[in-house]
Formats: structure tokens, sequence, C-alpha cells
């Protein structure tokens, strides 16, 4: 695995994590459009790592705790800013939603945590509903953005944050099987093979 820092894909994931005051500020001076246009171009970041990653043939151990950790921030700010009734109108991701994304982390990082104590595990396969789920939430994140910067109020949303919700907490379940599927059978590994959990 390439070991340099300064890659295409590592730099990408760096502006991604650089982008999110950016996107907070344009939404704290309610500039809608502009804090769509920042958020869809920190989002966009996430799938060109991946490529430039896969292309250059750049992929390398910090890379893999750059990407998620960059996912993850950037997640985590949307969805609160979102949640603010001061920050997002007309429209606010509900606090469900918000509690059922960020305990989810929460809970697949304690997991983590858990295993590494254990058996020392250091490394996980990622699962496709953690995929979803990201995509998902996403999703909503740049919907809401987008309905926002029209000042359109959208109903249908609900469907949006119910969709995201089960498929949230379905990923979770399935993390919890792989985790105690880990704990009892696994011995423990760092083998380079495996991704860095990236709590898709």
């Amino acid at each position: 695995m390439n070991e340099r820092l300064f890659t295409i894909p590592n730099l990408l994931s760096v502006s991604r994590i650089l982008l999110i005051p950016i996107f907070l500020g344009m939404l704290i001076q309610n500039n809608k459009m502009g804090a769509l246009i920042v958020f869809f171009i920190a989002a966009s970041t996430d799938f060109l790592d991946g490529i430039a990653a896969r292309l250059l043939n750049q992929k390398s151990n910090i890379g893999a705790l750059l990407d998620p950790a960059g996912d993850k921030l950037l997640m985590t700010a949307g969805v609160i800013a979102l949640s603010l009734p001061s920050l997002s109108s007309p429209n606010v991701i509900p606090v469900w939603l918000t509690i059922a994304i960020i305990g989810r982390d929460l809970y697949i990082v304690w997991g983590a945590f858990m295993l590494y104590k254990r058996i020392n595990r250091k490394t996980f396969p990622p699962l496709i509903t953690g995929k979803i789920s990201t995509v998902c939430q996403m999703s909503v994140l740049v919907l809401i953005l987008l309905l926002n910067s029209r000042d359109i109020s959208a109903g249908f949303l609900i469907w949006f944050y119910l969709l995201t919700l089960i498929i949230t907490l379905i990923s979770g379940i399935q993390y919890t099987h792989l985790g105690r599927h880990m704990a009892k059978f696994s011995a423990p590994s760092s083998s380079p093979n495996h991704i860095s959990p990236n709590s898709p």
C-alpha cells in the first residue's frame, strides 16, 4: 500500500474536512444556495477520492482513515445543522432521525473499540447496508438543502426520512451481528486486505 501522505485521494479527503466550516458558515449567513453548492462539492470528493485511489494506485493506510473520517465529520455536521430550525428552513431533519443516525455511528465506533480491546481487531469489512444507509443519509441532506434553497416546504420528505431511518437501523443491526461473529470466531487480525471501519 502506498504510504505517501500527499496523494490526490488524501488531499481530496482533507478538502472534504476543510469545506465543513465553510458549509456551516454559509448556513449561519443564511446563504442557502451557497450551502448547497459547498456541501455538494464536499460530498462529491468522497466519490472522487475513491476513483483516484484506484486509478492512480494510491491507496494508503492514512487514506483509509482520512476517507471515512471526512465522511462522518461531513455527515454529522450536516445532520446536526439541518436539524436546527435556526439554520434550516423551511425543511428541518426530525430529531428522531438525527438521533438514529448519530447514535448508530457512535454505537459502531463503540463496538469497534470493544473488538479492538477484546481480540485486537483493527480492521473491519464494510457492509452493503452500511453503504446504502450512507447514500440515503447524504441524499436526504442534499434534498433538504436543495428544497431550502428554493424555499419549498415539502411534506413528502417524511417518506425519505422513514426510509433512511429503516436502512440506518438495519445497518446497525447487521454491524451488531458482524461484531458478535468476529468476537466469537475471529482471531486477532491486522490484515491490510481489510478496510478500516467507515461505518457507512
